[in-house]
């Protein structure tokens, strides 16, 4: 199989996660109806943000963990046509195979790099990793890595810092090990034990924390009835976004970073706590394809630069962006929902006038 047909057909089947803290790439398998991610991926969450090429964001169970071999299966939205991938036999894999590796690392979506298997059986903590030759950075994490068939050889779990292209996944046979012991109680929280490999279940747990076979301290996925919010700045915003009605969980995408759609714009919202500052960055239309408006356009930019309270309008490559910025020491919930309403506002009502009067085309988006 072409490897651009291998990356054709996986891509509706990757999904995109994100926690409070982190993001990370998950896959869909169809022949267990789950989605598999890295528990490192997931962290503590009891259920996180899902995204694919096939369904709009949405929030997703944590059913299952496994720290030891730091694997973690999410709940799979119902009703969606994902194509189905094959997992691959482990036995069969050879130094020197090639291989791809797709996921979204640093928010860039469906990045997919090709490469080979530098060695089949690195051994690592007591267990074999298959050690890739591709590029595979923070945000590939629990996405898939396949052969040249577009079988799902392992799942990319760690990178070794400083090093170059040197990048490591578990083998397909603990994935599906883990599956087939998990597969019975799909739909129900469960936990692998680190230490003796039991499956930790609501049911069998001793004093709500510990393996009945070992025991082992062990936490199962558990949706928390009071959620660990973030302190200081980022609990500011936060609470200034659920003010405005905005969905906090889906908004999240890591630490001290935030999405939001209001209407045709995409606004994205970050807090730079090293330098002590909180953007928001309203991402509108592109410029026009017709020259002859584009003076024009800029003559409009200019002048409502004058206008806007608070608010920037400029041009980014082909993107035109409406931004504000603010320090931290100066933001309380009333400044912040007045700038940041004022953000939302303009951004829907600039996208559209914009196009309609200037001719600026629409972002593409993924």
């Amino acid at each position: 199989m072409e490897f651009q047909e291998i990356i054709e057909n996986l891509q509706p089947a990757i999904i995109q996660i994100a926690t409070k803290s982190s993001t990370g790439t998950g896959f869909y398998l169809k022949q267990y109806d789950i989605i598999v991610t890295n528990e490192h991926v997931v962290g503590s969450a009891g259920e996180v943000a899902t995204t694919g090429k096939a369904f709009h964001k949405m929030l997703a169970r944590v059913w299952y963990l496994d720290k030891k071999h730091d694997l973690a299966f999410i709940q799979a939205p119902e009703g969606i046509p994902f194509p189905e991938l094959k997992l691959g036999n482990y036995e069969e894999l050879k130094d020197g195979d090639e291989i791809i590796a797709i996921g979204h690392p640093y928010g860039l979506n469906y990045t997919a790099t090709q490469g080979v298997i530098s060695k089949v059986d690195r051994i690592r903590q007591g267990m074999k990793f298959i050690q890739i030759d591709a590029a595979i950075n923070p945000g590939n994490s629990g996405g898939p890595l396949v052969n040249e068939k577009g079988e799902v050889i392992g799942v990319n779990t760690f990178i070794i810092k400083g090093g170059d292209n040197l990048g490591f996944a578990l083998p397909v046979n603990y994935l599906v090990g883990a599956l087939n012991l998990y597969a019975p109680h799909k739909g129900t929280q469960a936990a692998r034990c680190p230490s003796c490999d039991f499956l930790v279940l609501a049911s069998n747990i001793e004093s709500k924390k510990y393996c009945p076979a070992c025991g082992t301290e062990v936490k199962l996925p558990e949706l928390s009835e009071k959620e660990t919010q973030p302190l200081g700045v980022a609990k500011t915003i936060e609470e200034i976004l659920k003010d405005l009605g905005k969905d906090i969980k889906l908004s999240r995408e890591g630490n001290n970073r935030w999405e939001i759609k209001e209407g045709s714009a995409k606004i994205k919202i970050s807090y730079n706590a090293e330098n002590f500052f909180i953007t928001g960055d309203a991402y509108l239309c592109q410029l026009p394809q017709d020259a002859t408006k584009i003076k024009p356009l800029y003559t409009f930019l200019l002048e409502e630069n004058f206008r806007t309270n608070g608010l920037v309008l400029s041009c980014v490559n082909q993107n035109i962006i409406l931004s504000c910025v603010l320090y931290d020491l100066d933001l309380s919930k009333e400044s912040g929902s007045t700038i940041f309403q004022n953000l939302f506002t303009n951004a829907d009502k600039y996208n559209t006038l914009l196009k309609t009067e200037y001719g600026c085309i629409a972002r593409l988006e993924e």
